[in-house]
């Protein structure tokens, strides 16, 4: 039988992919070549544009031809950077990221953005080097099983045994990566196949046996779903991050319109539908809008698209939505049932399950008002609406700051955030428009995404202006990379919202802990170590500073008048901001705090 070849699966990808196939231009014959040469000749036919990376003794051989190669390399100053990087690049392109370390230390510190990724459902191919054959398992030198490591965090990896299978798992590694559910890909080469000889030959024949992503959902499923949103009172459309990674927002608006189903976007989705949409209830879970959650928690059905239920959605599991009928539409078989039972089940392509979805309801009843559910949940519009209170001690309010960054630079820019309070904050007083501006870590939440995982984004969409909202903590474990910002040319603007102390533990001390403040205090705010301005121009950016509110839009208008290099703004602000509303960690949705102690009153007869 004939294994297929990248064109021949095209059709099973997503457009990135589709576009990188047909990009590729194939080898009349087989090219003389080392192993790391059929490497970086394999990413050129791929359709790479950039790779993140630190170059050390066991990838050292496929730096040599790196060095001719039309593909973009970025020497960042720590792997950690250079897995955020290809991230950001990721989520900002739709492409995939490419991010290439070392053995031993080197690939161990792309663990975390390879776990980052997973969670995510980021497509990005890690390419690392590895000890020679014959020294694998005998503790040689920067020697570390890094196949065995990320297992449990890639969606694939592979250890590359011989030169000649280079490029087939090179384009396997960028297929698995973008098709289907998305995800890390790791690709772990010898570095004596790096130097052995051997010839180059594009395109390869695929060897996936098995690997067959159901795109289409099956009819049966689809007509059962629209014969359950026609008999609904209390709908919900509960969107996650696959509608985006399929491309699908506007079917999803369609639908939305067409049905007058209120709908929430999770953190991963937000700008998957449009925040000034009057449909739109805005964002669930721990942080969420009170609308958003209480449509859950009252919903009697849920149409659940590219989203996974969460702990941080869902709150305690066995309170959430008790009334509900769940219609839950995946391409990731796995995740369908894995934590709420779905009454009908749909395995397949956000895309083309929304666009079912829009024929079978189309054809079916009369167009719903849902008065009565409109009727309470605008209530709740106008009884509990996202807001803040300004300190009583004179300090800068940080919603203040990161409200007026999203008001002057607007919905078309992206918006990269850490995690913790700012990142919270971010996905509240930010409006998000479009799909693809709001780029952050939310499964793993991982601090010290946001600097690198910005300038990623930023190579990417060179012409998008690219803000990373961070905070002082996050700051501090990846600003490394803003050196690389400055010597590559890479104009991101880091705004520092430094409140002094690691934010979400100590709101969590002071809510949970009696004010007992152990160890969150950085030192940012008492002593500036570090002082973030100096720091900024030692890293060779340009380093600003606000701390009042008369200052805030001048600030942000003179950042956003530089161009020609990364900008920090360190935004000095009280230390005491809370986030709100909170469901607090293992309680039910229905415990929501819409600010300290006040909470807002579910009950039956609101309905």
């Amino acid at each position: 039988m004939t294994r297929p070849t990248p064109e021949t699966l095209a059709h099973r990808a997503n457009p990135a992919t589709v576009a990188a196939a047909a990009s590729a231009s194939a080898v009349a014959s087989p090219v003389p070549t080392s192993g790391a040469g059929s490497l970086v000749r394999s990413l050129e036919a791929l359709g790479v544009e950039v790779a993140f990376g630190i170059p050390g003794g066991a990838i050292l051989p496929a730096y040599d031809p790196l060095y001719d190669s039309k593909v973009r390399h970025i020497l960042v100053r720590h792997e950690q950077g250079a897995g955020h990087a290809a991230t950001g690049y990721a989520q900002a392109t739709g492409k995939v990221g490419v991010c290439i370390a070392t053995s031993g230390p080197g690939a161990t510190n792309l663990v975390t953005p390879i776990a980052d990724a997973y969670m995510d459902s980021v497509p990005i191919v890690a390419i690392t080097g590895q000890v020679a054959r014959p020294a694998i398992g005998t503790d040689a030198f920067q020697e570390a099983d890094i196949q065995g490591i990320t297992l449990p965090i890639t969606k694939h990896n592979f250890l590359v045994q011989t030169a000649e299978e280079i490029p087939r798992i090179l384009s396997e590694a960028f297929h698995l990566a973008s098709t289907g559910r998305p995800g890390p890909v790791l690709v772990d080469i010898p570095k004596d196949v790096l130097q052995a000889q051997t010839t180059f030959t594009w395109p390869p024949a695929l060897d996936l046996p098995g690997y067959r992503p159901t795109l289409h959902p099956h009819g049966k499923q689809i007509r059962e779903a629209a014969r359950l949103i026609a008999a609904a009172k209390r709908p919900v459309l509960y969107v996650g991050g696959g509608v985006l990674k399929a491309g699908a927002t506007d079917g999803l608006r369609k639908l939305a319109e067409l049905t007058g189903i209120p709908v929430v976007t999770t953190l991963m989705a937000l700008g998957a539908f449009p925040d000034s949409h009057p449909q739109h209830l805005g964002m669930p879970g721990m942080h969420g809008s009170v609308p958003a959650v209480y449509a859950l928690q009252k919903s009697d059905l849920l149409i659940t698209l590219g989203a996974r239920f969460d702990d941080r959605v869902t709150g305690k599991l066995d309170s959430f939505a008790p009334d509900a009928k769940v219609v839950h539409a995946d391409i990731d078989p796995a995740e369908i049932g894995k934590n709420r039972h779905a009454d009908v089940p749909i395995v397949g392509d956000a895309r083309h399950v929304i666009d079912e979805l829009i024929a079978a309801v189309g054809a079916g009843n009369e167009k719903n008002s849902y008065e009565a559910w409109w009727a309470t949940l605008n209530d709740l519009r106008e009884r509990y609406p996202l807001g803040y209170e300004e300190p009583t001690d004179g300090t800068l309010a940080p919603q203040y700051v990161i409200e007026r960054i999203g008001e002057l630079v607007g919905p078309d820019a992206i918006y990269v955030a850490g995690v913790g309070q700012h990142q919270m904050w971010a996905s509240q007083f930010i409006k998000y428009e479009k799909p693809a501006t709001w780029l952050n870590s939310g499964g793993a939440g991982t601090m010290g995404y946001a600097v690198p995982a910005a300038m990623g984004a930023k190579v990417g969409k060179p012409d998008t202006p690219v803000w990373a909202i961070d905070g002082d903590g996050c700051f501090q474990m990846t600003n490394q990379e803003l050196a690389t910002c400055a010597l590559e040319g890479i104009p991101v603007k880091i705004a520092v919202i430094n409140n002094g102390n690691l934010g979400m533990v100590r709101q969590w001390q002071t809510l949970f802990y009696d004010g007992r403040y152990s160890n969150t205090e950085l030192g940012t705010h008492k002593h500036r170590i570090p002082d973030f301005v100096k720091l900024a121009e030692a890293l060779g950016c340009i380093g600003l500073r606000c701390e009042s509110k008369d200052d805030v839009d001048k600030i942000i208008k003179q950042a956003m008048e530089i161009n020609d290099a990364p900008v920090v703004i360190d935004f000095t602000v009280g230390k005491d901001a809370m986030v709100w509303p909170m469901v607090p960690a293992g309680t039910s949705n229905d415990e929501i705090l819409f600010a300290r102690d006040v909470r807002p009153a579910f009950e039956e007869d609101d309905l």
